[in-house]
């Protein structure tokens, strides 16, 4: 299907997976020396797509998409998604050369087990470029496929062990706060939880509890970060950070915190310690924050190889984006725009950039009730973009909030899905209190029924 194409169209997903498996589409296709084209698009987008190539591929979309209503008797698509399809396994199209591939076909987790990014390495190993493999580690990380076991497990694992083999990444046990490499260690801490601590944005506390643990807060001169700490030291912070979590969760959750606090990192072996490249879960942050941006290209351009001649425009993508997240953070507080139901807890932000709305209810989760998920509402010309986060802890229950936003989407003549964590849909303007009211149910009718 792929080499017998003249023109290939690659449309994938807004996010650090989709343009992750877009780079790996665009580097097979290269070395297979084929014209091709690549576009980033919301999954609200899909309907409108064009199928004028010999071959269309959707990566990281498609599968909850009705794609196949736009064929023609000489469409070709392949779909590499890992999303809760629409179609069934083997689907027969009416017109036109269709393949789907999707790992919940045959009974995988789409959410744990392999991403979209996975989905096109897998396509690139039929080729035999194994040296892609980093990239569908990335695209998982980036997708926080490892989050609820603290590892790689499925098809995921397999493209682990590929790029160990391939000399690419170092992958060990370690403290999987985030900002291993760059962050200093109190603000690492501050920033780190699914529940609320006592150091939850108070970095007054950080420097207290790290004093009284015997953790030095520099080497020198130098701030130090995560990646410095000796093995006592990171024994230490866990067994402190555990203590603290424990008081403040359920006794149901507790023997799930280790993996919270403790699990496999990914390190890229060719890259400096202490930049965002080094660790896979910082370089899948610098990725999005490019795509919130609108600048997918760079980001294409940092992960196809080019890190050394973008680091410099990327910094400048990095510190502009992390100022927008604070002042809008701010806004939000200062207005208390955070509006509470029974079962989630919301706000609606007019004037913030829809592409980090996502990014911003994470935020303040800190801030709000671990126990219900954050909805972000943000304006479109179109309607309004929904994005919710939840704490992880919550996957522990068997709440998978993408199926739940896809069906009270549709309800409203809206569109969406996602994973059990993180997920979003596009929704008509109007029909936003709704929406909410029918999310607010679905959701308490999962914890009646779960």
């Amino acid at each position: 299907m792929v080499e017998s194409s003249e023109t290939v169209t690659v449309y994938s997903h807004t996010d650090c997976d989709g343009i992750t498996a877009a780079t790996v589409l665009s580097k097979v296709l290269e070395r297979l020396d084929m014209d091709h084209e690549v576009r980033i698009i919301n999954i609200n987008e899909v309907p409108e797509v064009e199928l004028s190539s010999d071959l269309t591929i959707f990566s990281d979309l498609g599968s909850g998409q009705r794609v196949h209503e736009n064929l023609k008797s000489n469409s070709r698509v392949l779909i590499l998604d890992h999303h809760p399809p629409v179609r069934k396994m083997n689907f027969t199209a009416p017109s036109g050369d269709f393949l789907e591939i999707n790992p919940i076909f045959y009974g995988m987790d789409g959410s744990t087990h392999v991403s979209g990014g996975g989905l096109t390495y897998l396509l690139a190993r039929e080729f035999g470029y194994r040296d892609l493999s980093w990239m569908g580690l990335l695209a998982a990380v980036g997708d926080m496929q490892n989050i609820t076991l603290g590892k790689m497990e499925g098809l995921n694992r397999d493209i682990l062990q590929d790029s160990v083999s391939e000399g690419q990444i170092e992958c060990q046990s370690d403290l999987t706060i985030y900002g291993r490499h760059t962050r200093p260690l109190v603000n690492a801490l501050s920033y780190f939880g699914d529940v609320t601590l006592p150091t939850t944005n108070n970095t007054n506390e950080c420097i207290a509890r790290l004093k009284n643990l015997g953790i030095p807060l520099k080497n020198g001169e130098s701030q130090r970060k995560l990646c410095d700490l000796t093995d006592d030291e990171k024994r230490k912070l866990f067994n402190e950070i555990y203590r603290m979590m424990v008081s403040e969760v359920p006794e149901r959750y507790h023997r799930y915190l280790p993996r919270l606090i403790l699990g496999e990192v990914y390190e890229l072996s060719s890259e400096e310690r202490y930049t965002v490249f080094r660790d896979l879960s910082e370089f899948s942050t610098a990725v999005n924050a490019c795509n919130r941006n609108s600048r997918w290209k760079l980001a294409m351009e940092i992960i196809g190889g080019d890190r050394k001649g973008k680091r410099d425009e990327l910094e400048d993508v990095l510190r502009d984006h992390r100022t927008y997240l604070a002042v809008t953070l701010d806004e939000i507080m200062d207005e208390e725009l955070i509006r509470d139901m029974e079962n989630l807890q919301y706000f609606h932000a007019p004037g913030v950039n829809t592409a980090v709305v996502g990014t911003v209810a994470g935020m303040l989760l800190g801030y709000g009730d671990w126990r219900r998920p954050m909805i972000g509402l943000g304006e479109t010309a179109d309607g309004l973009k929904v994005s919710l986060r939840c704490s992880r802890l919550l996957a522990f229950d068997g709440i998978h909030f993408g199926s739940i936003m896809r069906r009270v989407a549709e309800k409203v003549g809206g569109s969406g899905g996602g994973h059990a964590t993180a997920c979003g849909a596009y929704i008509p303007s109007e029909r936003e209190r709704e929406f909410l009211e029918l999310l607010d149910r679905a959701i308490k009718n999962v914890k009646v029924n779960g």
